[in-house]
């Protein structure tokens, strides 16, 4: 089996990359481990169209049948969000599903990869994943940090995500030799939050530099990507010092219930959302909006050369 037989394009994707236009890959997890049907669908067809009103085309990416679909039909988009047993894929098990048959959401590790085979060079999400808190005990670090360390795609996000040990995940991104670039501040932003306090290693303030450092990349013969970290807007915000200590009381009660591994994330983000009453939610959802913007100018410059 060669590559092409596992890639199937969407119609408007491979029209996209038929004429040169720019791509902009989104991941999976969000539909299929993110948000409960419908709404998971609802917001998935909002930030593909608002990747289309930016002037980009989106290219959701999931595992289907034993093939990596590079965005999906209208068809596919509702059967991938009623799909019941679906894998969560990062590099490890992408192949593994693969040749299993199952049906496979991409995080952000497995949707960097599938969109390099693609040849996109741009991918919008909400926050990466990184270092947890304990992982000098617990080792658990997320393998997106690697990822962007490896492929050659700039990844837009609001940051990580704030549940997880930020300052240890920016030095893990250091030692890999990976760009961290704040778009429009000097500040690392932490997903609900427009600021973590932290120092953010690089800023740029348009997309052209962003797409330009790119490319850059390239010549340099440098490997790997680029985080972009893009803050979420202000009025959708949860600022610092109010997220904060709900985030620790959530992580005080996965403590308390003996929850570990990966588990964890997905009991977190459960509790935040209990806990602020809907609003994490809807200000995740905000957050990725703004990515996709965002992903999408840098995706247009790059398609223009």
């Amino acid at each position: 089996m060669t590559l092409s037989d596992l890639l199937v394009l969407s119609p408007e994707v491979a029209a996209a990359r038929a004429e040169g236009r720019a791509v902009v890959a989104l991941e999976s997890t969000i539909i299929t481990h993110g948000m409960p049907f419908p709404q998971n669908v609802e917001t998935a067809r909002k930030v593909e169209a608002t990747v289309r009103e930016a002037g980009a085309v989106p290219a959701t990416i999931a595992i289907m049948a034993g093939r990596i679909h590079i965005g999906l039909t209208a068809a596919e988009l509702d059967s991938l969000g009623q799909a019941q047993g679906v894998m969560k894929l990062s590099r490890a098990d992408l192949a593994a599903c693969l040749a299993s048959g199952r049906t496979g959401a991409t995080t952000v590790a497995a949707t960097m990869i599938c969109a390099q085979l693609a040849g996109i060079a741009v991918f919008a999400t909400g926050g990466i994943g990184g270092v947890h808190r304990g992982a000098e005990e617990s080792f658990d670090i997320s393998a997106d940090l690697l990822e962007l360390a490896a492929t050659a795609v700039t990844v837009v996000a609001a940051g990580a995500k704030a549940i997880l040990d930020l300052p240890k995940t920016l030095e893990v991104l250091e030692t890999h030799g990976v760009p961290v670039i704040a778009y429009g501040q000097d500040d690392f932003p932490a997903f609900w939050s427009r600021s973590s306090g932290l120092r953010a290693p690089l800023r740029m303030d348009s997309a052209g530099a962003i797409a330009q450092a790119h490319r850059l990349r390239g010549v340099l013969g440098l490997p790997g990507g680029q985080l972009v970290a893009n803050p979420i807007p202000a009025e959708a915000e949860i600022p610092r010092a109010e997220i904060t200590p709900v985030i620790e009381q959530a992580l005080a009660e996965a403590a308390a219930q003996g929850i570990a591994a990966k588990a964890v994330t997905p009991f977190l983000l459960q509790r935040i959302f209990e806990l602020t009453e809907g609003r994490s939610l809807r200000s995740n959802i905000e957050l990725v909006l703004n990515n996709a913007r965002l992903a999408a100018a840098i995706a247009r410059d790059l398609a223009q050369g």
